[in-house]
């Protein structure tokens, strides 16, 4: 949490500890509407013959703390906490300078990316969302964050490409992004039918495996055509990787890896196939009979590469919920390959689907593009906005994409449903941008020289907005420590909500008393900063007008 919320909790954690209890002291949003938090750590001792002693040396420390109002004893031990406004605003910015952490972590988050030769589709959307924002979240409380796009680049689906050129006598040089992403269908197809097509394929995709040079200058020219396309589009949505690694990166390191595990009776044969010695059900595969390795190979020797060249303490893998069998024998593989003790964590999702409900297809039955959903919301945002610049509606348009996406947890499915995730009111991308847009104006045309911080002239409206804009590191912190991203989504439509209401319940444009005026001047501008840093955070580009 914010350091001024986490210095008390560690100091009224230490109160525990006298009593040689092991109590993390939590805050919670309270459930009642005169209070803001609420800490209930106290309520399983309020038997014991210290309860009293416990609960007023913890009380002296909130009090003397002034984060909060005056706290009383009560016989039951739930402490219910109201913020202390005079003093917070002297100490909160809610920016990043407040959550400086030393014990930070060097993680890696790694997208399962896409095939190349493949084009990106709306599948691959809240992979990119949600790697994006927790990318940034742990970034902002002081993580070392480090990202890899992972391409599929390597493999039968390769191979099946390369046939195809072959059997069509297509040459590289001849192919466009555009050529390729129509061949990738068709040689998949092929191989599912055509017995002599799929014959020569893994005959291709063996001579890859021992470095036929002619057949990996096919490769080169097929994975630098689609990294380029990749990078275009990529570009447009707004999302950039700090490691364009993929399969091929370390295919050199799978062979003395297996020799490694098969001396050391990690793994074993089993009708000509290699799987781990570990006892599972199912077993785990991790070469087949013909020599061809799995996701799970390439993802186990990307393990041994990331800790020679990267380092990491944790990896958090952003792939659907479809592929958590795969996740779970990895992991496992990890432990038992003894690789390390590191932390690995597999960050799913629900799938996306139209508003219908259905899985998002193009007209031909195909999967749609992500790049045609950008284009229709695009279109969409221009005819209800045509005023406003392209290079706007672009960013309202990422921002739409984003934020619909973010909203809804993670775990579930959900409907994108483009006319009511463009609307202006509601949870909206749209709707928290103009609430942003509606403070800077705000703030552009008042002029104030009193910047005393010693009163506050609040009212009720004032004073709920107030305690939302600083609880900024509880919604941080949930979304950081549960790796959700919904929990900032739905903050940033409150204190949206909340900026509303407060802007129109007062003419602040009309206020004559200086006090009264610095008092919306603060608020506005310590709204204008939170909504902006959220927004960062999501992975969402503020705009400067609507």
């Amino acid at each position: 949490m914010n350091n001024v919320f986490n210095n008390l909790i560690n100091s009224l954690s230490e109160e525990f500890k006298k009593y040689e209890l092991d109590e993390k002291i939590q805050l919670n949003l309270s459930k009642m509407a005169d209070y803001d938090l609420q800490i209930n750590n106290l309520v399983k001792y309020n038997k014991f013959d210290y309860f009293s002693e416990l609960q007023e040396n913890i009380i002296k420390k909130i009090n003397s703390s002034n984060i909060f109002l005056p706290v009383e004893k009560n016989d039951i031990g739930f402490l219910n906490l109201s913020l202390n406004h005079i003093y917070l605003m002297k100490n909160i910015t809610n920016t990043q300078s407040d959550f400086e952490n030393k014990n930070n972590s060097k993680i890696i988050f790694d997208y399962g990316g896409p095939n190349i030769g493949k084009p990106l589709h709306v599948g691959h959307m809240r992979t990119l969302n949600i790697g994006r924002s927790l990318y940034n979240i742990h970034s902002f409380i002081g993580n070392e964050t480090v990202s890899d796009i992972h391409l599929g680049d390597w493999g039968m689906p390769i191979a099946q490409i390369i046939t195809y050129l072959e059997k069509e006598d297509i040459g590289t040089q001849s192919l466009d992004s555009s050529k390729l992403e129509i061949i990738y269908p068709k040689a998949s197809e092929e191989y599912k039918q055509n017995k002599e097509f799929k014959t020569r394929a893994q005959e291709i995709n063996k001579l890859l495996n021992n470095n036929d040079q002619q057949l990996l200058q096919r490769w080169e020219s097929i994975k630098e055509l689609s990294i380029k396309s990749l990078q275009e589009n990529f570009a447009i949505l707004d999302h950039s990787f700090d490691y364009w690694l993929g399969e091929s990166d370390v295919n050199n390191l799978i062979p003395k890896m297996i020799e490694k595990l098969l001396k050391n009776e990690k793994i074993i044969y089993d009708d000509g196939a290699l799987i781990s010695a570990e006892n599972t059900d199912p077993k785990i595969l991790i070469a087949k009979s013909d020599g061809s390795y799995l996701y799970i190979t390439t993802d186990l020797a990307t393990i041994l590469f990331r800790q020679k060249n990267i380092g990491y303490d944790k990896a958090f893998y952003i792939v659907d919920n479809r592929q958590s069998l795969h996740f779970e024998q990895l992991f496992s593989s990890i432990k038992f390959f003894e690789f390390n003790n590191l932390e690995h964590e597999h960050i799913s999702y629900g799938t996306l689907n139209d508003s219908d409900g259905n899985p998002y297809k193009t007209r031909d039955g195909g999967t749609k593009p992500l790049s045609e959903l950008f284009k229709e919301t695009y279109e969409y945002i221009k005819k209800i906005n045509n005023a406003l610049d392209d290079s706007i509606i672009s960013q309202l348009t990422n921002s739409v994409l984003t934020y619909s996406d973010l909203i809804t947890n993670r775990k579930t499915d959900y409907k994108f449903d483009l006319e009511k995730f463009t609307n202006v009111n509601g949870k909206t991308g749209i709707y928290v941008q103009y609430s942003q847009v509606r403070a800077k104006k705000l703030l552009e045309n008042i002029e104030t020289k009193n910047n005393k911080l010693d009163s506050l002239t609040l009212n009720d409206v004032d004073k709920e907005l107030l305690s939302k804009l600083y609880l900024f590191s509880y919604f941080l912190e949930q979304s950081a420590l549960l790796n959700e991203p919904h929990h900032l989504a739905n903050y940033l439509y409150e204190i949206s909500n909340l900026f509303n209401q407060f802007y129109e319940s007062e003419k602040i444009l009309e206020i004559n008393d200086s006090d009264h005026l610095s008092s919306k001047m603060y608020i506005t501008n310590l709204f204008l900063t939170t909504s902006q840093n959220v927004m960062w955070c999501l992975g969402i580009t503020p705009v400067n007008k609507m």
